[in-house]
């Protein structure tokens, strides 16, 4: 996105709502976020997609190789267009148009701060301003005893109660070299379970992927 551009002018606020469900995707601090270009792509095959990344999580992605169409913002776009009273603010036009909004890797600093009420980045923000009538789904990433640690669980149920919905990270191999749970859940996963949400009306959470962050907690 340049700065010249409004942010109403990338985001196409302007126009009637298109007939695919509009996704923000947003990427925070973990290694996985090395599978972010892959999740784009995914859900860029049934929906419209606009993507939001951390400073930290920039560190693992290549911008250059995420699909042409999508705009991913940064913490730097966040006030490069506000100039005075009256104009766009990033996190809620933002907000404004998401339908649903996935987190994914939700990394355990990240988690810390939305369950602490913190928005000191444009996804910190966004979540703080989220409307909770629309979705929001959380895949988180980090090592097995950041995930076993009681803080987490302490957080899973916060942002629970704000009717966050969980896509549990699973056990395997982890990027430090241990073994064990809190690797991000599959890319083809996080896509056939938002994209199977988006069908149904309530959100059912009764899904085998799908559960409210309050359950499947780690122990503690």
């Amino acid at each position: 996105m340049t700065t010249s551009e409004s942010v109403q002018e990338t985001l196409g606020l302007d126009f009637p709502h298109p007939s695919k469900p509009r996704v923000l995707l947003a990427a925070s601090g973990s290694v996985a976020a090395i599978k972010f270009e892959s999740l784009c792509r995914s859900f860029s095959e049934w929906a419209e997609v606009r993507a939001v990344a951390t400073k930290a999580s920039l560190h693992f992605i290549d911008r250059t190789s995420l699909p042409s169409d999508i705009i991913l913002y940064t913490d730097d776009d966040e006030w490069s267009t506000w100039k005075k009273i009256g104009d766009e603010v990033l996190h809620i036009e933002l907000r404004k148009w998401a339908d649903i909004m996935v987190i994914a890797p939700l990394s355990a600093n990240t988690l810390a701060k939305i369950a602490g009420g913190l928005c000191d980045n444009l996804l910190t923000c966004i979540v703080r301003a989220w409307d909770y009538s629309k979705p929001l789904f959380v895949a988180p990433a980090m090592n097995t005893f950041m995930w076993n640690n009681p803080f987490t669980s302490r957080h899973l149920e916060t942002i629970n109660l704000l009717g966050i919905s969980l896509v549990p990270p699973i056990t395997k191999r982890l990027a430090c070299g241990d073994y064990g749970n809190g690797a991000m859940a599959e890319p083809s996963v996080i896509d056939s379970t938002v994209r199977l949400a988006c069908k149904r009306q309530p959100l059912n959470t009764n899904s085998s992927h799908v559960i409210p962050a309050g359950r499947n907690l780690p122990s503690s």
